[in-house]
């Protein structure tokens, strides 16, 4: 990684794809999946793609949890060792895990300033405003710079999934305001959406059919953003890569935004969406 006197931390729950983590020196701490009696951490002991088809086929539920403050300091403690006199932490909404409570608790043990964001979102919308913070460092910004580069992303975000399935979102307890679907389930493939302000999940609308589905997470996507400004979209998926190429390809030949990234959503937030969900997030720059 270049030296950087000022590093960047964030979650394995950003799903910034791992050329973008190298490039831009960002440090990538795992949360873990538990499953039966295994401890795996996220992207380091199973991936994404191996991690979907177990989870299709293996009768044990798996749950997830957050790095504790101990992880925390070990990383701060590396980079530290590393050259980093000030350290900026972007983390997964406070109000969806604890890993931003874990992240605050370590800082003051370590003897130089520790920024800790809390993004109010998760996958490539943390990932998007981890990007931001990172390309504002590059362009010779302080920690000031990438914190205001960060927000400035999120304000403008737009975050929707379509889920092929409930269940799952319900078994890990993360249904938060997409509770309403609750005694709904029945032949519909739910929407939700993450609520930047709350950083918590919401309903969104309800369709029938996976065709539907999908067209009305592409129009209720670009209804919340203004697309006559540069835009920087993720098409995110789970395990649906055909679908996620096929609105990729649609986005780019319809809106041409700025950037497009494809990218597979991470095991710890894919224990909570299930296998097939299909997302679209990103945000609009002046």
């Amino acid at each position: 990684m270049p030296d950087h006197k000022i590093a960047l931390i964030t979650d394995s729950t950003c799903d910034l794809p791992q050329a973008l983590r190298e490039q831009y020196a960002i440090n990538v701490l795992p949360l873990t999946v538990i499953w039966g009696n295994e401890q795996l951490r996220d992207g380091v002991d199973i991936q994404p793609e191996a991690f979907y088809e177990r989870l299709v086929s293996d009768p044990v539920y798996p749950t997830t949890s957050q790095p504790t403050p101990q992880d925390f300091l070990d990383i701060y403690e590396r980079v530290q060792r590393q050259g980093a006199q000030e350290i900026v932490v972007v983390t997964i909404s406070s109000a969806m895990s604890g890993t931003y409570e874990s992240a605050k608790l370590a800082a003051p043990i370590i003897d130089i300033p520790i920024h800790v964001v809390d993004s109010r979102s998760n996958s490539m919308s943390l990932g998007w405003q981890v990007l931001a913070a990172a390309r504002a460092r590059e362009a010779g910004g302080d920690a000031a710079a990438m914190i205001a580069a960060a927000d400035a992303a999120r304000k403008t975000m737009a975050y929707i999934i379509t889920l092929d399935t409930l269940e799952y979102l319900h078994k890990g307890g993360r249904i938060g305001g997409a509770s309403a679907f609750i005694g709904t389930l029945l032949n519909f493939k739910p929407q939700i959406l993450v609520n930047h302000k709350t950083g918590m999940v919401e309903a969104g609308r309800r369709t029938r059919t996976r065709q539907k589905a999908l067209q009305a997470l592409y129009d209720d996507f670009f209804a919340q953003l203004d697309t006559r400004k540069p835009m920087r979209i993720a098409v995110l998926h789970n395990a649906a890569l055909p679908e996620a190429k096929a609105l990729a390809a649609r986005v780019q030949v319809e809106f041409a935004p700025r950037e497009l990234i494809i990218s597979i959503v991470s095991p710890v937030l894919g224990v909570h969406t299930g296998p097939r969900a299909v997302a679209l997030v990103g945000y609009t720059e002046d």
